[in-house]
């Protein structure tokens, strides 16, 4: 008996024992599976992103389910902006033996140095280091190896920088030693200039440990320089609107070995776990549709049940339905279930509750698509796009009549740095610097950035063409007068806002082509002061043609006489050509009796462009032959379809939702049968795609959020249905539009359409940007990917990979989507 309670009280020591120490393991960090510092509530990645220009990048730090810090790394400058030198990654080491992650990184970086993207030509310095993260308990290791000490002449400008995501900051307190203060919302001054000249702000504070918001037991980081110099917090927001608070320590003279050493202690969560939230269409579902809610969820916790409610006239709520939901398993980082409400189908608004989350009020109505949802693009977004236009709104004007001295012939072997490339001529009778006459109407600013894209105006045009077409959208409420030059929104002409736009597109395309005798690339500003201007293009330039003196040289931009003007690029590119002119050739249709001359030019152009336009791979001319076959019946584009039937079905994944609707007019059973049995494989392809996520659809972003592709692939996914009813359902389509309009991961569950449905993205990356705000009917690019497993929405509108509203296919797609489910489901 005595042996049998030893042994008892033995076994309960022990199980204890492995308690205390499997609880001091989760709260300790150590190196986990997918490579980065793991202990609960808290993250260290390091080198899993690589895109330090856009706050990805080094060190990252996720605390309690946020991203609070990113770009821990070495840097050249105290706050580098989008285009300043970054190091070249190299492959990241895992030792698990002494826990232990490094990358080697080195600067110049060959790749980027005086490249298009980086106009910032690397200065003459040539250094490697190793760059270190090492769990240290509750707290993790910095540590930074030099190869060799930094020459004499770059002591004091090389440091460790650490960025902190203001939008969780503002209003929260910070001490550094014996300094303390407040995360303000704005830049403040004093600014001084250091020994080069440049300006920046004087630190927030200066010592050897910094504690941030100390107040709030999510946020509190400590950060730590074991050095014994001091560090600096500073404003990023001082130089470049969309910096961040950075903190800083620099590289002391002669070191090497530890040559930087900072402990990070960030505060978790006691037993941190991650609650769930529901992800709904923020529009709502018609009542004939699927309707599945997906329940993101800690790994650690368990499931409960989920209630759907009906919110009564009187506020009251009415159970409708309560379940289970299934469990769908692991995704990322995450456990989701599915609760599945398709069978509720009453009209009226409803909410849904799990554990304690609750979503925001969403319909079920058979009208749901019909109005504030797709509207808000076309009399919003695509209006205040316009260029070379005046954009009125009541008591507003979104822009001046801007950019009316478009443009002059870009300079010959020009490596501009938004990415245009200008080769060693011109390719036109023009010659750099000359004004090139008839390109200053029409087009569309791109996304936050005011250049015109050719293939932003072609997709533009295209996709607005097909809608027009399919869905017989006569809907006016925006004033477009061309002669004037000026758009009213919010009032009706009498014209079809959707013809107008696609007028507007056309009248760029033709203008340019019918002058220069080619496709213009793009036309943008030249220089970097001008391309980060934010506001109203208006102040781009004078809107005169620059006369090109020299006296004139030297004006300052904007005034009277400056040499101001946009530049335009060509190239030799004939995929884009071609993409350009199928554009084209389906406008020739819809215009042919709104603008006949515009449709005629419009048709010519195309012609010419299947004539002298040679591809290397016949699946380029697809689209082209189709829309061309479409406009004109002429039999040679269906006997190229069928010359070349064998590449088209062997690569259906590209080409059937474009073959399948004009299978009528190609008329070739043998053609239909091969296309079909292709289809049925594709479809297979589809299916295991869907099962790959909880949504139902590949969700694969690279750096920028998957939203483009994912509303692209929606809109094929109608043309395989309406093509091929029997083989794709409407399924994967209308997956595709709830993910955009807030079935997709990650907690902040915004429609990516501003201003659309019960919560949307507010804060986005277009033009008006600079105050924090949005444009009604935008459509931001979307969840993006933390990697490697942590999807993010944050709200602040400076982050393109996120929330940059997408001109040409992610406003057009959008567009489509909407339409296409309404009009499908009320057929239903």
């Amino acid at each position: 008996m005595k042996f049998l309670i030893f042994f008892i009280l033995f076994f309960k020591i022990v199980t204890l024992q492995a308690q205390i120490t499997s609880e001091r393991q989760s709260s300790d960090f150590t190196i986990n599976e997918s490579e980065y510092l793991e202990r609960r509530g808290a993250n260290v990645m390091l080198a899993h992103d690589f895109y330090p220009e856009s706050h990805q990048g080094g060190v990252g730090i996720i605390q309690n389910g946020i991203r609070v810090a990113t770009n821990g790394d070495l840097r050249l400058e105290a706050t580098p902006g989008q285009w300043q030198p970054v190091p070249k990654v190299g492959e990241r080491k895992v030792n698990r033996e002494k826990q232990e992650i490094s990358v080697r990184m080195s600067y110049p970086d060959e790749s980027k140095d005086k490249k298009g993207f980086n106009p910032i030509d690397y200065p003459n310095l040539n250094f490697a280091y190793t760059l270190k993260v090492i769990p240290a308990g509750e707290s993790f290791k910095i540590i930074v190896d030099l190869d060799k000490p930094l020459p004499e002449e770059w002591i004091g400008k090389v440091g460790m920088n650490l960025e902190l995501f203001p939008g969780i900051l503002f209003g929260k307190s910070y001490y550094m030693d014996k300094s303390l203060g407040l995360f303000n919302q704005q830049a403040n001054g004093p600014g001084i200039q250091n020994a080069d000249g440049s300006f920046y702000l004087e630190p927030m504070a200066q010592g050897k440990k910094l504690i941030i918001a100390p107040e709030a037991p999510e946020q509190t980081m400590i950060i730590e320089n074991m050095d014994g110099s001091s560090m600096q917090l500073l404003d990023g927001r001082a130089k470049h609107t969309n910096g961040w608070f950075i903190v800083r320590s620099l590289i002391p003279k002669g070191a090497t070995k530890y040559a930087i050493e900072w402990v990070i202690t960030p505060k978790a969560l006691e037993n941190y776990i991650y609650e769930p939230v529901v992800q709904v269409s923020q529009v709502g579902y018609h009542p004939s549709q699927e309707k599945i809610a997906i329940i993101e969820t800690d790994t650690n916790s368990t499931a409960s049940k989920a209630i759907l409610y009906r919110v009564n006239e009187n506020g009251e709520r009415t159970q409708v339905l309560s379940a289970m939901p299934k469990s769908w398993g692991d995704f990322l980082r995450y456990r989701y279930y599915q609760f599945d409400f398709s069978k509720v189908t009453q009209q009226g608004i409803y909410q849904i509750e799990y554990s304690e989350y609750q979503t925001r009020p969403f319909q079920i109505n058979s009208t749901v698509y019909q109005r504030n949802v797709w509207q808000p693009t076309l009399e919003y977004f695509l209006p205040v796009q316009m260029c070379h236009m005046r954009v009125n709104d009541r008591y507003k004007v979104w822009h001046g009549l801007c950019h009316m001295d478009d443009a002059r012939m870009a300079p010959i072997n020009t490596n501009h740095f938004d990415g245009y490339l200008q080769g060693p001529e011109t390719m036109t009778e023009f010659q750099p610097g000359d004004h090139v006459p008839g390109i200053n109407i029409g087009g569309w600013h791109d996304a936050g950035d005011y250049d015109l894209r050719v293939e932003s105006q072609a997709s533009t045009v295209h996709g607005l063409t097909q809608i027009y077409e399919l869905f017989d959208i006569n809907y006016d409420n925006t004033t477009i007068n061309q002669a004037l030059r000026t758009v009213d929104i919010l009032i009706p002409d009498g014209k079809p806002d959707v013809l107008q736009q696609i007028e507007h597109g056309a009248l760029s395309i033709v203008g340019g082509y019918k002058s220069m005798g080619r496709f213009y690339r793009g036309i943008i500003v030249p220089t970097l002061e001008q391309y980060v201007l934010l506001g109203d293009p208006v102040n781009h330039s004078d809107n005169q043609i620059y006369t090109d003196i020299e006296q004139n040289s030297k004006i300052p931009l904007g005034q009277a006489g400056a040499p101001d003007d946009r530049w335009v690029f060509t190239e030799d590119n004939p995929k884009r050509e071609i993409n350009t002119a199928t554009a084209l050739a389906s406008a020739a249709r819809v215009l042919k009796t709104y603008n006949p001359e515009l449709a005629s030019d419009c048709l010519a152009i195309a012609n010419e462009i299947w004539t002298k336009t040679q591809v290397d791979n016949p699946l380029t001319k697809v689209g082209l032959a189709v829309e061309l076959l479409k406009t004109t019946k002429n039999k040679d584009y269906r006997k190229y379809l069928l010359q070349h039937e064998d590449i088209i079905t062997n690569n259906v994944s590209q080409t059937g939702w474009i073959i399948g609707p004009v299978l009528p007019l190609i008329n070739s059973t043998g053609f239909k049968e091969n296309l079909t049995e292709a289809v049925i494989n594709y479809f297979k392809e589809i299916e295991s795609l869907g099962k790959k996520t909880p949504y139902g659809l590949p969700y694969e972003p690279n750096i920028w959020g998957a939203g483009w592709g994912i509303q692209n692939f929606g809109v094929k996914q109608y043309y395989l249905h309406t093509s091929f009813p029997e083989i794709f359902p409407t399924t994967y389509m209308l997956n595709a539009m709830n993910f955009i309009l807030g079935v997709h991961p990650g907690v902040n569950t915004s429609s990516f359409a501003s201003g659309v449905g019960s919560k949307s993205i507010t804060q986005a990356y277009g033009v008006n940007r600079g105050d924090f705000s949005f444009i009604p009917g935008g459509v931001g690019s979307g969840t993006a990917l933390i990697r490697p497993d942590f999807p993010e929405l944050l709200e602040w509108p400076f982050l393109w990979q996120q929330t940059e509203y997408v001109l040409g296919g992610g406003t057009t797609d959008y567009l489509f989507l909407i339409l296409a489910a309404d009009n499908l489901l009320n057929k239903q």
